[in-house]
């Protein structure tokens, strides 16, 4: 395998070529297949990348962890709470230092409004690429195997009618990254994406731009409903899934009037069996159960979400095989 990409920065999937995504999505089978018959990819021997992370994680985390193992690489696990980011140091120092140890740095940072400054500031000084494990705006990792997924189960993705549905949730206030990253990437695969939400959680005004212009230049479209029953309807593909009021409230507050109101956005049988008779249910996990989706749902036949997480390993391989092997 050549890598293609040295040294190139994954941080939103809108800044590389849909030629380049087609490569590294080429890659990700490649790295399926081997893996599911045992055939050693030691592509990144002796490769070092670090994992910054500013919160919690579990497929992110292990997906690059194991993932570099197998390449014969090495990821160094990094809490920054434990690290002198939480005493001020900057992302200039941090990335030319760790850049200066290894060959590729991957972060998590989806504090609103920071995230992903915070991962520019790093590119901007770091000689090695710099990896978006999820940040305020974006989640490339996902959207990547997200789309994996789909190629995998529906074959071709032009016209399929793709909704990605705003769902009640209690855990958190979760980044809009998801469902920003599918409604940007989606288009641009020929989908006609339906994005419903409840009124006040719209996501940017610039993102919607962009997404209707790679819609326009794909053969793709893009809707936007307050209508849960409307996006449910005769989909192919369904993504129901919380995110936070972030662009018109940036109060950390999880629980407001505003969600409250809208515990009715939830993914039940019903709302299923509105789709296609083959319709998929997608969740990047993990999904809060009972608030977003009826348990029968997410174990139901319909439900895609572990070969969705388990896409996650594969296509992790791919960027860090392509952006951090050598020439």
């Amino acid at each position: 395998m050549k890598p293609a990409f040295k040294g190139k920065h994954f941080i939103t999937l809108q800044e590389w070529k849909k030629e380049e995504i087609d490569q590294l999505l080429a890659v990700s089978k490649d790295m399926k297949e081997k893996f599911r018959n045992n055939v050693p990819t030691p592509y990144l021997q002796h490769k070092t990348a670090f994992l910054m992370f500013f919160e919690q994680s579990t497929r992110t985390r292990n997906s690059m962890e194991s993932g570099l193992a197998q390449l014969g690489g090495h990821a160094t696990f990094l809490d920054t709470s434990t690290m002198q980011i939480s005493h001020g140091e900057s992302a200039k120092d941090t990335a030319v230092i760790l850049s200066s140890y290894g060959h590729g740095i991957a972060c998590r940072n989806c504090f609103w409004n920071i995230g992903n400054k915070y991962l520019r500031g790093m590119a901007e000084h770091s000689s090695v690429p710099i990896m978006n494990l999820q940040c305020d705006l974006y989640h490339p990792m996902q959207g990547l195997a997200d789309l994996m997924t789909i190629q995998e189960v529906k074959g071709s993705t032009k016209n399929l009618k793709v909704s990605i549905i705003w769902a009640y949730a209690e855990s958190h206030k979760k980044p809009i990254s998801v469902p920003l990253t599918q409604a940007l990437l989606f288009p641009r695969y020929g989908m006609d994406v339906t994005l419903a939400y409840p009124e006040g959680y719209d996501l940017p005004d610039w993102a919607i731009e962009q997404a209707r212009k790679n819609a326009e230049e794909n053969g793709g479209t893009l809707t936007i409903t307050h209508d849960m029953k409307a996006a449910y309807k005769d989909a192919d593909i369904v993504i129901p899934k919380n995110w936070g009021s972030w662009v018109s409230n940036q109060s950390d507050a999880v629980i407001d009037d505003m969600l409250t109101a809208n515990r009715g956005w939830k993914c039940t049988e019903e709302m299923i069996a509105l789709g296609k008779p083959d319709v998929k249910y997608m969740h990047a996990l993990p999904a809060d159960r009972e608030n977003e989706v009826e348990n029968s749902v997410i174990d139901g036949k319909h439900s895609i979400v572990y070969q969705e997480a388990e896409n996650r390993l594969h296509t992790a391989k791919a960027v860090m095989a392509m952006t951090m092997g050598d020439k």
